[in-house]
């Protein structure tokens, strides 16, 4: 069981892992050994509440497919159970981040002396370009 919340969890069987080969340097042991776990998370397919597989298929994520599925590669560790729980973790950082709601930004006026305080040194810096002109000397 991959624990969301208090109330959601999403059993194990939802889940898809299967290790791999990891890529890049590691010796001859990277080449034998399958470390690296590639985990697979259909989100139509799944339990979770219909706000939260909204919210994951409305977001704009790289690691969630057209179809609705979520594929995570971890690689990071040199044992298959640290890039397991690597995955594990990924997956419930990313289903709990979409069910964050952005708070409705409201528009807010500058204050007066914030506008003040602008527009002085923009006549400031008009003085220090101006100084940068050609000298005349007659």
């Amino acid at each position: 069981m991959l624990y969301i919340s208090h109330t959601v969890t999403i059993p194990e069987a939802e889940i898809e892992l299967n290790a791999i080969r990891a890529q890049g340097s590691g010796g001859q042991n990277v080449n034998k050994v399958s470390s690296a776990v590639h985990l697979r998370f259909d989100i139509r397919a799944s339990s979770l509440p219909d706000f939260y597989k909204e919210r994951l298929l409305a977001s704009n994520d790289q690691r969630i497919s057209k179809d609705g599925v979520v594929i995570i590669k971890a690689q990071q560790f040199r044992t298959q159970e640290k890039n397991r729980e690597a995955a594990l973790a990924r997956l419930h950082e990313l289903i709990k981040t979409a069910t964050v709601v952005q708070k409705a930004r409201r528009a807010t006026k500058p204050t007066k002396g914030s506008q003040e305080r602008r527009l002085q040194g923009k006549a400031l810096k008009g003085q220090t370009k101006a100084l940068r002109g050609k000298v005349d000397l007659h």
